[in-house]
């Protein structure tokens, strides 16, 4: 399994809009080795459905939840992260309301996020020199961008196409825990 393999801090479950059984099934089918990997499982904006099924938290993609309303539910063990896109400001309310990470992006070109204005390399150079709140980036990231933006974020989110071919899958994911290690 990939988790025995390759430093993963995190792994995020989204589903989008597929009913409430099927995040339940999924979240059930890889919780476990998520923890046996010692790895955070965190659901796409189902704050309830994470602290019910005892998940390790959510990521708010929807900026329209409050994220002080969601860390008062969960409590402050459970991890609670949000995406920001672009945007200084929806990054500053994100780690001002105590946000354990803030995604931004999209960064490259197959990002396909939000409202596809991309992140640019000043807002990550000006996240990692004014905000302590760890930076995710996200949405079309490259190996390239990865190290790009290394001294400036703290997590990534691979581009989708590491997925496309399971032979390479392990090897890919190495080359950015090796940027950012």
């Amino acid at each position: 399994m990939i988790l025995a393999e390759v430093s993963v801090a995190c792994v995020r479950l989204d589903l989008g809009p597929a009913p409430e059984e099927d995040w339940i099934r999924a979240a059930n089918h890889v919780i476990e080795p998520c923890h046996h990997a010692d790895v955070a499982l965190v659901l796409t904006d189902h704050y309830r459905l994470a602290e019910q099924l005892g998940l390790d938290g959510v990521h708010l993609a929807n900026t329209r939840t409050l994220l002080r309303d969601v860390r008062k539910a969960l409590g402050p063990d459970r991890i609670v992260g949000g995406w920001a896109g672009a945007s200084k400001h929806q990054s500053m309310i994100l780690a001002e309301a105590g946000a354990d990470y803030v995604s931004l992006g999209p960064v490259g070109d197959t990002g396909g996020l939000g409202d596809e204005v991309r992140a640019d390399d000043a807002l990550f150079a000006w996240w990692g020199e004014m905000i302590e709140t760890p930076a995710v980036a996200e949405g079309g990231v490259s190996v390239t961008d990865a190290a790009r933006l290394s001294p400036f974020i703290d997590y990534v989110v691979p581009d989708a196409s590491v997925w496309a071919d399971p032979d390479t899958t392990v090897a890919r994911l190495k080359e950015y825990a090796a940027v950012l290690a």
